[in-house]
């Protein structure tokens, strides 16, 4: 097979990296910020005039998504986390004895180059210290070689022990220190494997489970049955991340304050458990595991991956390796190369993202060009929408548990991923797909019908959608000691269900029909008390208020209603004083920063789309918001942007999509040009 990962990433991200460069505008200093007033009749360009700032903002802008398509039609850019991801890629080369010292040296060179001047390590930019974070990079560090008593080593180490040490670190840490000796299996949470034996009926079972928890709980069911140890030379063991040498004690959980909670319920569960792993009479063990290594081998893409994702395609290469499968056997093989083909790789660095994007990018891109007005038929457009229908779902996945009469449908986020199409994907490209001049019209218009169908097919009881499953809503399951990130299941969100509604409302579908109906009611029971949605996949408020914003405009909603003018009012109290919006992600662990942060290309965008979708478009926020935009833009028409403002798992895995900071304000100045001049 032909692998889909034919271009390098490095060509779809060196625009995003250029020199900061603005064009000459006319500034005005106010209380110590600057703010770029642009003459009102420059808005709209003339003929046989000078074209207007934001005619050129539009045009430098759509030419670098010209520059950045790759050959085949789509749009590829950087998905960038944290570097624990790559940390643990050094950890499992380790663990399967297969260490390039090369590839090694460039991954050392990327956590180094990662850690702060305070010796820690973050999850997103300008973030606080993260102890899990630290941990998981000094020891691939050691593991690659680097002493103890290196400088580097030596301030992370000083974080470290000042937080607690490994006790206090997170459930995934404790694995991969498990896995090399340097913590005791008996202090990682019970997941026995005999859990894959459930029926789908019963009240808990894999299929209650988040999808990317699934995929990842499946093969690492496997690997905490057999606790595989690798033991380590004295140079890269890490017992000096211990305050204190661990006791018993140490291995057990903290319980919550009160008689009963459901978190000390499943505290004392995990101590059941243990003690029935211990035993030597357990049954179902061997049908167990034989069911759980049937579905990692089912469950393996033909490009090698598993669900798309870093934790689920990692566990499950070390579930078949403590099983016994060679390194050349090849669903171990494909696997690590797939993990290969995540690597963004230079001269001297080299970085494992977490998961790759290039359906949502494309998307994304095609939105954009779309709203800066480049002609349906153009060729750029004509090429990427192909190269998205060609993508389509055909084959049911986990889903299909759920919804077993629901016919295949829509799209996933990555190259290959037909276990796992989402909601999001499958919107967002349907939106993105109407109007484009396919050649093979009816092909196109089967394609979404199908998608939509699957779409409206897997909205939950509640009214609103999740992800990838549809009532995926044991909100229990997050208080078992394994959930320590509180991401094991996928509940309708706003974000999501805003989207779903802007999907049926560009196809045409009134606000009476029963799934708007029910999203509707969804949507005013989540509203947060100041006016703003919370935001799953996108930080945070800002993300959340636009997505619905956008959703009721679509569906045909008033826009005059007291619900809609508290959302808008809410956005407008948030811009900032250089007209832009941001928000910080620890608007996650504290709501009171709800809207508040820096300035950023990308929550401008969405805050500019959702109040335009709400009728602002002349309003003097979204002008001060537009010329923002506008004066922030460099040169080669892209735009900074060091914040992170994607989400994996909000408050604990943060996410930085490159092309956001491009996509999203072309969006937003494209609009602001056809609601207030005209489509040029």
């Amino acid at each position: 097979m032909t692998s889909p990962f034919k271009h390098p990433i490095s060509h779809a991200l060196t625009s995003f990296n250029g020199t900061v460069s603005e064009p000459e505008l006319n500034v005005e200093h106010k209380a110590g910020a600057t703010v770029h007033q642009f003459p009102p009749a420059l808005w709209k360009s003339k003929p046989g005039k000078v074209k207007s700032p934001l005619d050129l903002a539009i045009e430098g802008s759509r030419d670098f998504f010209f520059r950045e398509q790759l050959p085949k039609g789509y749009w590829w850019a950087e998905l960038e986390s944290n570097v624990t991801i790559t940390a643990e890629y050094i950890m499992l080369l380790h663990f399967l004895g297969l260490v390039d010292h090369e590839r090694q040296r460039k991954m050392s060179n990327y956590l180094l180059s990662k850690q702060t001047e305070e010796g820690f390590w973050t999850i997103y930019y300008g973030g606080p210290g993260d102890l899990s974070t630290t941990i998981e990079a000094y020891f691939a560090l050691k593991l690659a070689g680097y002493p103890a008593d290196h400088p580097a080593l030596e301030k992370a180490r000083a974080f470290i022990l000042s937080k607690g040490g490994v006790i206090k670190s997170r459930v995934f840490t404790k694995i991969f220190l498990a896995l090399f000796g340097e913590f005791d299996w008996l202090g990682v949470p019970s997941m026995p494997v005999e859990l894959n034996l459930l029926p789908n009926w019963a009240y808990i079972n894999i299929y209650e489970f988040s999808s990317w928890a699934r995929a990842t709980i499946i093969p690492l069911s496997i690997v905490m049955f057999k606790r595989p140890v690798h033991k380590l030379p004295p140079a890269q063991r890490v017992q000096e991340l211990f305050v204190r040498p661990p006791r018993a004690i140490d291995y057990t959980f903290t319980k919550e304050e009160g008689i009963f909670t459901w978190k000390n319920f499943f505290i004392g569960l995990d101590h059941m458990l243990k003690l029935y792993e211990r035993s030597p009479i357990r049954p179902f063990r061997k049908r167990a595991m034989t069911r759980a290594e049937e579905w990692v081998l089912e469950h393996q893409e033909e490009s090698g991956d598993w669900g798309g994702i870093q934790p689920a395609m990692l566990n499950a290469v070390l579930a078949l390796s403590v099983l016994g499968y060679d390194n050349d056997h090849p669903a171990v093989a494909q696997g690590l190369k797939a993990l290969e083909h995540f690597c963004i790789e230079t001269d001297e660095q080299l970085v494992l993202q977490s998961c790759v994007s290039p359906v949502w990018d494309t998307a994304l891109a095609l939105k954009a060009l779309v709203d800066a007005a480049v002609p349906p038929d153009h060729p750029s457009l004509v090429k990427g929408a192909q190269w998205l229908l060609e993508r389509e779902v055909r084959r049911p996945g986990d889903w299909k548990i759920k919804s077993p009469d629901l016919e295949p449908g829509g799209w996933a986020f990555e190259f290959l991923n037909d276990w796992y199409p989402d909601v999001d994907d499958s919107g967002f490209v349907m939106i993105a797909l109407k109007g484009i001049e396919v050649k093979d019209r009816k092909a196109m218009n089967a394609a979404v019908k199908r998608g939509i169908d699957w779409c409206l097919g897997m909205q939950s009881k509640n009214g609103g959608w999740g992800a990838f499953d549809k009532d995926n809503t044991r909100h229990i399951l997050n208080k078992i000691p394994f959930a320590d990130l509180e991401a094991l299941i996928d509940p309708p969100t706003a974000d999501l269900t805003g989207r779903m509604l802007e999907l049926m409302g560009t196809f045409g579908y009134p606000k009476t029909y029963p799934a708007a109906q029910r999203a509707l009611e969804f949507l005013k029971k989540n509203q947060e008390p100041e006016g703003p949605w919370w935001g799953r996949w996108g930080v945070n408020y800002l993300y959340g208020t636009w997505s619905v914003l956008c959703g009721l405009a679509a569906i045909g909603e008033d826009m005059e209603q007291p619900y809609v003018k508290k959302a808008v009012n809410w956005i407008k109290s948030r811009q900032n004083i250089d007209g832009g919006w941001g928000e910080t992600c620890e608007s996650y662990h504290d709501p009171a920063l709800a809207g508040m942060g820096e300035s950023t290309a990308s929550q401008t965008g969405w805050a500019l789309l959702g109040l335009m979708a709400a009728g602002e478009a002349h309003s003097s926020t979204v002008v001060r918001g537009i010329q923002y935009l506008i004066s922030t833009q460099k040169q080669d028409g892209t735009w900074d942007e060091t914040q992170y403002t994607g989400t994996g798992f909000p408050k604990y895995f943060m996410i930085k999509y490159h092309i956001y900071r491009n996509c999203f304000p072309l969006m937003a100045l494209g609009t602001y040009r056809t609601l207030t001049c005209g489509a040029e």
